[in-house]
């Protein structure tokens, strides 16, 4: 098939674009390269991509209506994974003017290009910040998730609700990722893991938020990645079972699903820090802080629905994970 995957740049979008390279499929990669992060990182991530007759590589912004119009119809897509997003939870406090013109504009100009090209299934990356306030664990999609603490996550859920909306007018098959925390190599430097690492190895203080008492239910990416292949294969159909009398959020009488891809084991802060600590061979200086503002307590997925729809559970332990992040990382920062 002949794939569209936006953020092509990024850290899902680049391990996502070489899967599916690998499997003969035809992969337009789209991405920005903005500055939020190391736009080098980003190039470097693009470089064996484009050794591949199958890549070809786009620099465009999703915001710009008239540029997305244009892809869509010289390109003439089969199917879109969306994974370019502004992201960043305590970002968006300062910054949210780049989460509506990314997260919102930028989304709806893809749906239409979806609409208006006849796409046979549009797959988006939403976030397991969008459950908010929720504490009823694990977290489940069958879940309401009308509390979102953060512009990012009502971004996110406000793309479940467009998606929804444009499978049940246009009958566009739609499907919804809720990732829970995403690490390895390539992984971005914004996020903890990274973050802790660079500082660590420089002799520097840690931050640790709400005195390490919080619980993340971190992926590892490659099965993230197997998460996604599998579920863009799959293309969503309608619920036949589905009841307005007790509306099941994420299935709908119309083509549209929602799915969490989390590893479905939730693990303290403080223990991620001991087995970071462990496969770099160096302890931690730790500065405890309380809870950020934007931020949660605990994640966890439930992905009983994965599992059912896709035969796939996430199951890389973040020992395992980490190890091999630490040493992509000592490998990359070495040159």
């Amino acid at each position: 098939m002949k794939i569209l995957i936006t953020g092509a740049a990024g850290f899902i979008g680049s391990n996502l674009s070489q899967r599916f390279l690998a499997r003969g499929d035809d992969v337009v990669g789209l991405d920005n390269l903005n500055d939020y992060y190391d736009v080098n990182l980003k190039k470097t991530r693009l470089s064996p991509l484009k050794e591949h007759a199958n890549f070809k590589f786009i620099k465009l912004d999703l915001a710009d209506r008239d540029g997305i119009d244009h892809l869509f119809a010289h390109e003439k897509f089969d199917k879109v994974m969306n994974l370019a997003a502004q992201a960043g939870v305590r970002y968006s406090i300062d910054n949210p003017h780049a989460y509506v013109d990314s997260n919102i504009v930028g989304f709806v100009n893809l749906l239409e290009g979806c609409r208006h090209h006849h796409i046979k299934h549009f797959v988006f990356a939403s976030s397991s910040s969008v459950y908010g306030l929720n504490t009823q664990m694990p977290f489940s999609v069958h879940h309401n998730v009308d509390h979102p603490i953060s512009l990012y996550a009502a971004t996110k859920k406000a793309n479940e609700l467009m998606a929804h909306t444009y499978a049940h007018l246009y009958n566009l098959p739609t499907t919804g990722l809720r990732f829970f925390t995403v690490y390895g190599p390539w992984g971005r430097p914004d996020m903890a893991l990274f973050k802790f690492t660079k500082a660590i190895l420089e002799n520097k203080p840690i931050d640790v938020y709400n005195h390490g008492k919080m619980r993340r239910d971190f992926t590892y990416i490659d099965d993230i990645v197997e998460g996604v292949v599998r579920v863009i294969d799959k293309i969503s159909t309608p619920n036949p079972k589905w009841s307005s009398d007790a509306p099941d959020p994420c299935t709908s009488p119309a083509p549209y699903q929602l799915y969490n891809i989390g590893n479905n084991n939730p693990i303290e802060l403080m223990h991620y820090i001991e087995t970071l600590e462990k496969a770099l061979g160096k302890t931690a200086q730790k500065n405890m802080l309380p809870m950020q503002a934007g931020d949660v307590a605990a994640t966890y997925a439930d992905v009983e629905d994965l599992e059912r729809d896709i035969d796939f559970k996430p199951q890389t332990t973040v020992e395992e994970g980490i190890g091999r992040f630490v040493e992509w990382y000592k490998q990359y920062y070495s040159k």
